[in-house]
């Protein structure tokens, strides 16, 4: 229970990466990811000034760390600019099957069973639903299919591979972030053109950075840390339903009957995925 009440957190802060996101569309997704990883990695600074030892980790556990941060991020946005973006929205979002269907084969001692299957696939359709909307995909066969399907993998593995190196502390995913955030930074001064940021800009990245870029990030590892991979994949699922909700919200539509479909399955898959053993 414990577990899934941090991913339930994590999952939360995922939700406002969307509408935050919408107001901050004009700085260039590269600046925007390096500023916000390095401002979500502030939290762990007085605990590391406190106690440096907790960012001496190996090179290896480092290099898995800026391979789910930087990686992940870089995939998406190259998805984003050249496929349509909620087909590459729904791509990505296989990354919880694929923690369920690959848990057994990185972990040892994990079994992959049938309501394990049946819960992930009801939870993509209830996420595919959730941000389609109703609406008719587009048919464009883009090649930036493959790098959102390339963004899902690597979210997985990564979030399974934590579990397989050496014990670190939550802290350290601090210097995931800011070793991340440092490499988006280069990518966004050799790849992108340079823009003036306002005051409201900064505000906006900021709660971006200690939010779904950054507070989000150490309650997943908690949740990694105390959990089951397959119930956590499941529970993600609540991630899209969340986002495209309060969405809806912000932008003031009425709900649908897709956000109720999606709803119920969700849910269903988040159940029957917890109950399986």
């Amino acid at each position: 229970m414990q577990a899934n009440l941090y991913a339930l957190g994590a999952i939360a802060l995922w939700a406002s990466l969307a509408s935050l996101g919408v107001s901050l569309t004009h700085i260039p997704p590269f600046l925007l990811t390096g500023i916000t990883l390095i401002i979500g990695s502030v939290p762990a600074w007085p605990f590391v000034l406190r106690d440096p030892s907790q960012w001496r980790i190996p090179m290896r556990t480092l290099a898995l760390g800026v391979y789910g941060l930087f990686a992940y991020h870089f995939l998406l946005f190259i998805a984003l600019r050249h496929a349509p973006p909620v087909e590459a929205n729904l791509v990505n979002y296989l990354w919880p099957l694929f923690i369920v269907v690959l848990a057994p084969v990185v972990l040892p001692g994990v079994a992959l069973r049938v309501p394990h299957v049946v819960a992930a696939l009801l939870g993509f359709g209830g996420a595919a639903i959730a941000i389609v909307g109703g609406r008719e995909l587009s048919g464009t066969l883009a090649w930036g299919y493959i790098p959102a399907a390339a963004a899902a993998f690597i979210w997985a593995t990564y979030s399974l591979m934590t579990k397989r190196v050496k014990a670190f502390p939550t802290t350290a995913i601090g210097l995931f972030g800011l070793v991340s955030g440092a490499l988006s930074l280069l990518c966004h001064v050799l790849l992108e053109p340079s823009v003036a940021l306002q005051v409201r800009d900064w505000g906006l990245l900021a709660v971006l950075g200690l939010g779904p870029l950054g507070g989000a990030f150490y309650l997943w590892d908690k949740a990694l840390k105390l959990g089951d991979a397959r119930h956590i994949g499941i529970l993600s699922y609540i991630t899209p339903l969340a986002s495209t909700a309060l969405l809806i919200v912000v932008s003031g539509r009425s709900f649908s009957w897709s956000i109720g479909l999606a709803t119920a399955m969700i849910i269903s898959a988040a159940v029957m995925g917890m109950r399986a053993r």
